[in-house]
């Protein structure tokens, strides 16, 4: 389980959004002072904003993240369930013949 946010999503918008519109741009450390937010929360949340709207190629969307943790979950759960089938075939081949050497 993931632990829980420490900006609520609507402050993260709202400062994602006023950094955007400000004229001239404040720095993050400032708007960041100001919102009561830290400045590197805000730099990373303007990135990722940026990345979403394809102004970044440099990382993944929040869409591409997410399906790349979904993904990663599943071939773990995947390889779980592999080693499982393989102890348990192990298992059933020792008892259909006993002769046959532990590996």
């Amino acid at each position: 389980m993931a632990a829980p946010k420490k900006y609520p999503d609507e402050l993260r918008e709202r400062a994602v959004r006023l950094y955007r519109t400000s004229n001239p741009r404040p720095t993050f450390r400032q708007l960041g002072e100001q919102l009561g937010v830290h400045h590197e929360a805000l730099r990373n949340w303007v990135r990722q904003a940026e990345a979403d709207n394809g102004e970044r190629d440099d990382r993944p969307t929040t869409a591409e993240a997410e399906e790349l943790r979904r993904l990663r979950k599943e071939v773990a759960e995947l390889r779980r369930a592999n080693d499982i089938l393989k102890a348990a075939s192990a298992f059933f081949a020792q008892e259909i013949d006993p002769t046959r050497r532990k590996s």
